[in-house]
């Protein structure tokens, strides 16, 4: 017997959250369609039993249309727990209230055009790293983005 390809399983609670960023550390901001005036960076779910890097470059494309490959990955070896917003957790399975997100961060060369995931991203714009950490809408966006000058010293 095999599911209808209309039912979605539902999202895992670990996730991957990607802060896409220059050397001059300007920072990629994409606003929500669901949740107006919502800016983050990529951020998404693991699917099946993909590693998170694999998680990363994944989300990173399907959001942005950047190929991670060009450029430099980071794992930040940091996660943290956070409790799904209401609106959301009808996404994961019954119970589910929590969420497992892994930081990584995505250096480009500079400012670029990026393809958003129709749908799921209205705008996108590209701001300093301060302006950008009172922006987001999630403190652990907000706190990645913070960390970033100590994160990517070179």
């Amino acid at each position: 017997m095999t599911t209808p390809t209309s039912v979605r399983p539902y999202k895992q609670a670990v996730s991957a959250l990607i802060v896409i960023h220059t050397p001059d550390l300007q920072v990629l901001l994409m606003e929500r369609t669901d949740f107006n005036e919502a800016w983050q960076s990529v951020t998404g779910s693991r699917e099946g039993d993909e590693s998170l890097e694999q998680t990363a470059r994944r989300e990173v494309f399907e959001e942005t249309g950047i190929d991670t490959a060009l450029y430099k990955l980071r794992n930040w070896q940091q996660s943290h727990d956070f409790e799904i917003f209401e609106i959301w957790r009808h996404r994961y399975a019954p119970g589910t209230t929590h969420n497992t997100e892994h930081v990584f961060s995505l250096e480009v060369p500079a400012v670029m055009a990026v393809t958003l995931a129709e749908g799921e991203h209205r705008r996108f714009k590209w701001v300093n790293w301060s302006q950008a950490a009172e922006m987001v809408f999630s403190p652990s966006n907000a706190d990645a983005i913070r960390s970033l000058s100590e994160r990517c010293a070179h």
